[in-house]
């Protein structure tokens, strides 16, 4: 298969069209003209009879082995003649013979046909006239739908000739947009186009479509923008739009909804108004999130007492939960089964699906009395006492000291905060604390006594500790004399009765005397 240019002609007036299969010649008006069957490539031994011929009838027939028989066509019979290749051979080619030439083969099994199309062309102008589509229309459906006419008028004085080409054409829908223009061409000039030419086309509708022109997710409150389009031309000026089984007509192809809810979701359609059928639709999905919180803006809660805190979510799909105490993040809330002042603080939960996000808060105080949790001193700069009071409580205890000084206190935290004084006793005294707020007080009492050389009685005990080595060393030693005293008078006391114990009396002496020398050591 190939393609080639089929050229429609008319006193060298012509069309240009793609054609496959179809093969095309072009010679001079008076030149011979060789016409090939099936371009040359013919064996001999496989061809039985070859035949030419065209519209009009038969020109000449050649069978094996014999002559050809020229037919008695006043238009070829004395012009025609055959080659051993089987090519067509036609001299002083006119324009009659622009037509299509058709070598007929009969083989031993088949009968083919080789079509060639012939073009004359003469010092005279020639006229083509070009389709450009971007789509593709096969030959057969082009040919039924064209119509050239062509006019030449000569001047009997210049011999000078005006020539106009007419193309009539039936478009169809898939013309939108086509290009037509035309060529002048002569052998002694240049060709000249004409500018292109766009047809107005316009054909029904036979298709609606319905499109969503708004970006979604949708959630409450927001607008959408329904879109309706058509695929004839001109489109149609108005449109029915379906609204929630309502028909509403309006001279637009857009139609907006607006501040939508969830009884918005739904299927929703389009059509033309003279004709209902013909129609499309688009479903819309309204998103919505709805988070109740059991506990809301300020709880107040005593130490001790439980809390249970529950969210009711509604959605319109799966929603996701996250909690947060101040800027920290809680993997849940679970219940408070026994409130501690740690507890206290501002709680936030957000519930997010699908582009939409709740937020709920609530406050959580957990109050009680003052409570003292610890009363200390320690030794400040030179002969300065720091006393420390550590108080619980909420709302946040003050204290009040029963002496004057330099008084300072920590960060209030978790329901606790650190009161403390600096003072410089001048003599022994008792020091009090009372932390209190609207709940109660609470008070604790530490003695301080006044420091000496610098000193305090935290660095008072090095003498006492020696004191207490040396009386015990004291006690050993007269422990240890006792018991050798006892011993001596024990064994002088057997000697005087004479009493002996398995031994002779030199034994015993030498016993005795190495007793006295341990005892001695």
């Amino acid at each position: 298969m190939f393609s080639q240019t089929h050229c429609i002609y008319s006193d060298c007036f012509l069309l240009c069209i793609l054609v496959i299969g179809l093969e095309t010649l072009t010679s001079k008006y008076g030149d011979t003209i060789e016409i090939p069957c099936n371009k040359g490539q013919l064996k001999e031994t496989d061809v039985t009879l070859v035949k030419w011929k065209y519209e009009g009838g038969n020109i000449l027939v050649k069978q094996m082995d014999q002559n050809a028989t020229i037919s008695p066509d006043v238009n070829y019979k004395n012009r025609v003649s055959i080659k051993k290749d089987f090519s067509l051979v036609i001299t002083q080619v006119t324009m009659t013979d622009q037509r299509t030439f058709t070598c007929m083969v009969v083989e031993k099994d088949d009968i083919l046909e080789y079509p060639v199309q012939v073009t004359i062309y003469s010092k005279q102008i020639c006229i083509l006239w070009y389709y450009i589509s971007l789509y593709f229309r096969f030959l057969f459906l082009l040919i039924t739908a064209i119509k050239i006419n062509t006019n030449v008028d000569v001047d009997k004085e210049t011999r000078l000739s005006t020539t106009t080409s007419t193309l009539e054409y039936t478009a169809v829908k898939e013309d939108i947009d086509a290009k037509f223009t035309c060529q002048v061409q002569h052998i002694q000039s240049a060709n000249m186009d004409s500018s292109p030419l766009v047809f107005t086309v316009n054909y029904p509708t036979e298709k609606v479509d319905l499109q969503v022109v708004s970006q979604g997710p949708f959630k409450e409150g927001d607008n959408v923008t329904l879109k309706c389009t058509a695929d004839g031309n001109p489109p149609p000026s108005s449109y029915s739009f379906y609204i929630n089984g309502e028909k509403k007509t309006v001279d637009s192809n857009i139609y907006t909804l607006t501040n939508v809810t969830r009884e918005n979701t739904g299927d929703y359609k389009c059509s033309l108004v003279d004709n209902e059928d013909i129609v499309a639709s688009v479903p819309i999905t309204v998103e919505y999130l709805d988070v109740v919180l059991s506990t809301t803006g300020k709880i107040v809660k005593k130490l001790g007492e439980s809390l249970e805190v529950t969210v009711d979510v509604k959605a319109s799909g799966a929603a996701q939960t996250s909690w947060k105490k101040g800027n920290a993040k809680l993997n849940s809330l679970s219940k408070f089964d026994k409130l501690t002042y740690s507890d206290s603080g501002m709680y936030e939960c957000v519930v997010s699906m699908a582009g939409l996000k709740k937020t709920r808060t609530f406050e959580l105080v957990v109050e009680g009395p003052p409570v003292i949790k610890n009363l200390i001193k320690e030794r400040g700069e030179g002969m300065a006492k720091v006393l420390k009071c550590v108080a619980e409580g909420s709302p946040k205890p003050t204290v009040q000291w029963s002496v004057n000084g330099t008084s300072a206190e920590s960060a209030y935290e978790h329901g606790k905060v650190t009161y403390s004084i600096t003072i410089v006793p001048n003599g022994n005294l008792t020091v009090s604390c009372t932390a209190s707020n609207v709940l109660g007080s609470d008070i604790k009492s530490i003695d301080v006594s006044a420091c000496k050389y610098q000193k305090d009685e935290y660095s008072d005990q090095t003498p006492l500790a020696v004191g207490i080595v040396v009386g015990l060393m004291l006690a050993v030693v007269a422990i240890g004399l006792a018991y050798w005293l006892y011993m001596k008078k024990s064994r002088q006391g057997s000697w005087k009765t004479g009493e002996k114990e398995d031994g002779s009396v030199e034994e015993s002496k030498k016993l005795e005397e190495s007793q006295n020398q341990k005892a001695d050591v």
